[in-house]
């Protein structure tokens, strides 16, 4: 494969390498777009090799950058009249910060904070829990999350002080706001199950308008979920998710009455689902066996008719005012798009367009709490045994896809096949595989990857003196946990932004994620030690074996660096192999460049410690 020398124009490609051109080539972001201006939209993309928000007005075809900051901006929400741009403003990716605003018409942010006003004076930094703002633009629901109070909701009201209408120890987060503003509905875990949601809905004064719970105790744990009011004015129906049939599935609740109409689409994957913009018809998207489909389904004359989408995945869809649906697709050979039903692309970003990848094959293995769905990628004409990763999404609760990914694709690129497993804990296999995940926790999901591993190196797909455990984030985490408890299994490992002493991450993480691990580990580390001790890689650190690369974001809140280091201390003071980068963000980077360097640095590991092609390497880990 043809390698860069540095001097090639991103813009043009030149010489670079299909990975690296994956990574450059813009992408953008499904628009989100105002319910009253639907001329107007918001969304994200990274052409300026930092991923910004961006508006778009429609009617005169121009796109403008609404933000510019070192480390990237995300996190932002289009008013409804069309007149605002509120977005989350952070330090470095610490996602501890405030909401701010500008007007829509706006011209270019200043370089990171800028002059944009806070958008909801006298509220203090915190995690964001949710955000819903009202047709007026000046009314708006606001969900903060710090380690001080729990969770608190606040009525904002432009030019009055925030009122605060509820506070609880435990998550909760800012569902929706009805069409007239009279009802806000939010999701609580006031029971102390943060898997699994209740609903509450409020008036603007807090008081309780109706309540839905369906979470049982004991050994049957279902969610509940916001998926929006009706979009018309007095209309009390909101759509929300159950699992009542131990799946995802959509319902309409009127809060008014009480009155709940079940759907029953009978689709055998999880279902979610959003209005069209009269409030007749639902958008739903079907997600079913690492794919998704969408249909339309008629709420009078309960008629389910398929939207044609082409084979892959739809991460995002939206249904417009004229009744077309736009959508973000990809699958795991062809970059993603934003595609619309009218036939057209609806943006399509200059510049350098990014290379596909290959299909994925479906293969299933028989494990020990039953079948185990993985998605295999493998270099075309390529024949066994090869080098061989096992990218392990995060989460937990995800699952991986037919979609496309720069980051196996540029393992495969050099000459590696890719193994993703949709362990038990993965979404979209029903509600009973998605919560084994709490019955043993890290230990469950390890068993299905072992029972994968075994089928790929029996089949005579992977080399068994070269495999790669690889994830980020839980999959991270499972990564130094496989090492540890697995030492025999694995060639080497690749944690990205991983818990590594689950102990000492409880203490430092946000809130959130706080109430996730009581969840899952049925209390503190105080509280049960036990079981955070026989979960976390840190008890098993003296038993790796394999070379060990790690990448850590100094100011990630989800997997904070402190218990990174006590990690690398422990391998440290037994001459373990290992490396550690350590880079200036959070839970991961926006900006290209930074991924780009990460790549090549854990290419570089792979090929240095396995003897495989290995990509130009531009920067160093610090190694011991």
């Amino acid at each position: 494969m043809t390698q860069s020398n540095g001097s090639a124009s991103p813009e043009r490609g030149g010489d670079m390498p299909d990975w690296e051109k994956r990574f450059r080539a813009p992408r953008v972001s499904l628009p989100d777009w105002a319910e009253d201006a639907p001329h107007h939209s918001l969304f994200v993309s990274n052409a300026t090799g930092t991923f910004e928000l961006y508006a778009w007005d429609r009617t005169t075809g121009e796109q403008r950058q609404v933000t510019d900051r070192t480390n990237g901006t995300t996190d932002g929400l289009l008013s409804p009249d069309g007149e605002w741009i509120w977005w989350f403003d952070d330090k470095d990716g610490d996602e501890f910060g405030i909401w701010r605003r500008r007007p829509f018409a706006a011209g270019a942010p200043a370089k990171d904070t800028g002059p944009d006003a806070p958008a909801a004076p006298g509220l203090e930094p915190s995690y964001p829990a949710g955000l819903a703002i009202g047709r007026d633009g000046r009314t708006a629901v606001v969900g903060r999350s710090t380690d001080d109070d729990g969770s608190t909701i606040h009525l904002v009201r432009a030019g009055q002080d925030p009122v605060e209408i509820y506070r609880h120890r435990e998550s909760a987060g800012v569902g929706d706001l009805s069409h007239d503003g009279s009802l806000i509905a939010i999701e609580h875990t006031e029971h102390g199950d943060a898997m699994h949601s209740a609903l509450r809905v409020l008036r603007p004064d807090g008081s309780v308008v109706a309540e839905l719970d369906d979470t049982k105790g004991g050994t049957v744990e279902l969610g509940l979920e916001v998926l929006g009011f009706a979009p018309v004015d007095g209309d009390t129906r909101l759509l929300i998710g159950h699992q009542r049939r131990g799946r995802w599935e959509p319902m309409v609740w009127d809060v008014a009455s009480g009155e709940e109409t079940d759907l029953a689409l009978e689709l055998p994957g999880d279902v979610a689902a959003e209005w069209y913009p009269d409030g007749s018809a639902l958008l739903v998207v079907h997600s079913f066996e690492a794919r998704s489909e969408l249909f339309h389904y008629d709420l009078a004359g309960h008629e389910l008719r398929r939207v044609q989408t082409p084979p892959g995945t739809v991460s995002g869809a939206t249904a417009r005012p004229d009744g077309t649906v736009e959508y973000l697709w990809s699958s795991a050979a062809q970059p993603p798009v934003v595609r619309s039903t009218s036939g057209d692309v609806v943006l399509d970003p200059p510049g350098l367009k990014s290379p596909g990848s290959v299909q994925v094959q479906d293969v299933w293995v028989e494990g020990p709490g039953g079948r185990i769905h993985a998605l295999v990628q493998k270099p075309s004409g390529a024949n066994g045994p090869l080098p061989t990763v096992f990218d392990i999404h995060g989460g937990p609760t995800w699952h991986d896809s037919d979609s496309f990914a720069a980051g196996p694709a540029a393992w495969v690129d050099h000459g590696y096949a890719v193994v993703r497993v949709n362990y038990r804990g993965s979404t979209g296999y029903g509600r009973e595989w998605t919560d084994a995940l709490k019955h043993r926790v890290g230990l469950i999901e390890l068993e299905d990857i072992a029972a994968v591993r075994a089928w790929a190196v029996s089949s005579g797909l992977a080399d068994p003196q070269r495999l790669v455990l690889t994830g980020g984030s839980w999959g991270g985490y499972l990564t130094l946990l496989g090492l540890g408890i697995q030492p025999d299994l694995w060639s080497i490992g690749i944690a990205v932004v991983p818990v590594a002493d689950y102990a000492t991450a409880y203490h430092d993480e946000m809130e959130s994620l706080k109430a996730m691990d009581r969840t899952l580990l049925g209390g503190t580390p105080e509280e049960v030690p036990e079981r955070f001790e026989a979960s976390s890689p840190l008890t098993y650190v003296d038993a790796v074996k394999a070379p060990v690369y790690i990448s850590a974001g100094v100011n990630d809140p989800r997997c904070p660096i402190r218990q990174v280091e006590n990690y690398v201390d422990r391998l440290a003071a037994r001459d373990a192999a290992h490396e550690v980068y350590r880079y200036d963000a959070g839970h991961g980077s926006l900006v290209v460049e930074e991924r780009i360097k990460q790549v090549r640095l854990e290419l570089d590991f792979a090929a240095r410690h396995l003897g495989t092609a290995s990509g130009e390497v531009r920067g160093t880990a610090a190694a011991v």
